[in-house]
């Protein structure tokens, strides 16, 4: 039996763009992984100020041409890739010009929020999986962090679940502080729609702000990680709502905790919610019920 194959999509990554303490996980994670056995692939945009001859970044002919279609209109997908050589891994960036070619990552230099923020998400989300796909590489796990690629599970629990590449493929997504105030455009969510999707496949989504998007991840994914102590208690809320598996954050954790999560998600071993976060505890106290039989609800007290 080959290695299992977990897929990282994030907008950020030390050391080629640090942004938010998603950097930093993004770094670890994969490598922790790769050293207990997984077989690794990491995609995120190629930003402007992300520096291509430092970063030794080229452009990947076979898997370039592509073009990814928003609102009626094409957009065609580079893809570059480079290396972490201590690491021995190698990250994915997608590219294009109109979406991505600017010296500034989420809003201009006078701090205002890009007013197509929407669609240069929708641009990642799908230019992510169709990326995949043309690898020909098919993930046993997709792990997605942070609001850029909320979109991702929504889509391949519709227009993609029943592709080759990604019908048997868990989805966990991890939440952290919100990055943003804002609200996407207005039209985010009919823009956001693919093949074998309808207007009520985005409603989790709508609204455009950044609780929104994770509401609708949230709805989408098996699994949910908590990333940070500092989430917004009304995402909070949903992920309780949601009776998901769930795994707590830690800040001190050797990334043990990841892999034993990923495998009790790929191996169907959690019925119902898993409730391991000291976190939610805090705010909506519960008690599990008859763990030996692994009969997990949750019970308010």
């Amino acid at each position: 039996m080959g290695k299992s194959k977990l897929l990282f999509i994030t907008h950020e990554m030390s050391p080629f763009l640090e942004l938010t303490k998603i950097a930093e996980i993004t770094r670890q994670l994969p490598q922790a992984m790769q050293e207990k056995g997984y077989e690794i692939r990491i995609l995120m945009p190629r930003f402007g100020n992300i520096n291509e001859r430092r970063n030794r970044l080229h452009e990947v002919i076979r898997l370039s041409g592509m073009n990814i279609i928003i609102d009626d209109n094409d957009n065609p997908l580079i893809i570059k890739v480079a290396s972490i050589p201590a690491a021995r891994m190698q990250v994915y960036f997608l590219d294009n010009e109109e979406y991505f070619q600017r010296k500034h990552v989420f809003a201009d230099k006078e701090g205002k929020f890009y007013a197509d923020n929407d669609e240069r998400m929708i641009f990642f989300c799908k230019g992510a999986l169709e990326t995949v796909k043309k690898l020909g590489w098919a993930p046993d796990v997709i792990h997605c962090h942070g609001w850029m690629s909320a979109l991702v599970p929504a889509y391949l629990k519709t227009t993609y679940k029943d592709d080759p590449t990604f019908k048997h493929s868990k989805i966990i997504y991890s939440i952290y502080e919100n990055d943003f105030k804002e609200q996407l455009h207005n039209d985010f969510a009919t823009k956001a729609i693919m093949s074998n999707m309808n207007e009520q496949h985005v409603e989790p989504y709508k609204g455009g702000t950044n609780s929104a998007l994770y509401a609708g991840a949230i709805h989408y994914s098996d699994g949910i990680v908590l990333g940070s102590p500092d989430i917004d208690a009304d995402v909070l809320n949903n992920v309780k709502n949601s009776n998901k598996s769930v795994l707590e954050f830690d800040s001190t954790a050797d990334f043990e905790n990841y892999y034993n999560f990923y495998d009790e998600i790929t191996n169907d071993e959690i019925g119902g919610c898993c409730i391991r976060l000291n976190i939610i505890y805090e705010i909506f106290p519960i008690r599990l019920i008859d763990p030996v039989n692994k009969s997990f609800y949750f019970e308010q007290l």
